[in-house]
């Protein structure tokens, strides 16, 4: 392991350990080996993970992480243990809290796992227990369901709250999909893959690479480290090849 790395775990040894999961879950090596191969991670409480003891709509449950107590981060993965598509979304904060709040599908009782990277690169894990009925990942939407999805598709919705304790803003995007996983039969996967926020003069703010597990009509609430700027545009695009842009309204 570098130098900088064991560094890193030794610093965090007041809130971390090393290995021993505190999940204790038989699925977290493989998870491990997909999203962060074999970079250096710790489980550390500092990566705050929010989320419901029971899940009681399977095909949107709510989730939020904080890892704002790390310092700098640079790059946030979601991931669900006992998922068939374990990845969530992968978050790049780079003019924003390292935060947000989301919803996703859940197939059965897992743990949800965040795992927050440090520029040394070092992964911090948080998560919490979600239990759950299943099936979320393999029924379809309700605007698959009924057909009204062809008449919302990449729809974007934008408001702005105040921000944690004044200041900054609060910004919560909804965009119009069905999120299809490819996990039921005669619907294949359809879902965004990217959506960017961009400020006045184009310049990302932050970046989300989105995977099938995110919820239909996905919502996202994040916090920005100033106010609200005129000129701000969020910009995606699906697997298909479909692309959308919509301006932020203060």
């Amino acid at each position: 392991m570098p130098l900088a790395a064991c560094l890193a775990l030794a610093a965090a040894g007041a809130w971390a350990s090393e290995s021993r999961d505190p999940l204790q879950s038989p699925q977290w090596p493989l998870v491990r080996k997909e999203a962060l191969q074999q970079a250096p991670f710790v489980f550390d409480s500092r990566v705050k993970v929010t989320g419901p003891a029971f899940a009681e709509d399977p095909m949107r449950v709510p989730i939020a992480f904080d890892a704002s107590a790390l310092g700098e981060v640079d790059r946030v993965v979601v991931m669900v243990d006992r998922n068939p598509i374990r990845k969530v979304l992968e978050f790049e904060p780079l003019k924003v809290r390292p935060s947000l709040s989301l919803r996703f599908k859940l197939e059965q009782a897992s743990p949800v796992r965040v795992a927050a990277r440090t520029p040394d690169g070092v992964w911090h894990v948080g998560g919490v227990m979600v239990d759950a009925s299943g099936g979320g990942c393999t029924v379809p939407g309700a605007t698959r369901r009924d057909g009204s999805w062809s008449t919302t598709l990449n729809r974007v919705e934008s408001r702005v709250f105040p921000g944690l304790g004044g200041a900054g803003a609060r910004v919560r995007l909804r965009v119009m999909h069905p999120m299809d996983t490819g996990l039921v039969a005669g619907i294949p996967a359809f879902h965004v893959e990217s959506l960017n926020l961009l400020d006045a003069t184009r310049q990302a703010m932050l970046r989300l690479t989105l995977y099938e597990p995110v919820a239909e009509n996905p919502i996202f609430s994040f916090d920005l480290r100033g106010a609200i700027e005129r000129g701000m545009t969020v910009t995606g695009r699906d697997n298909n090849g479909n692309r959308f842009a919509a301006q932020v309204t203060p």
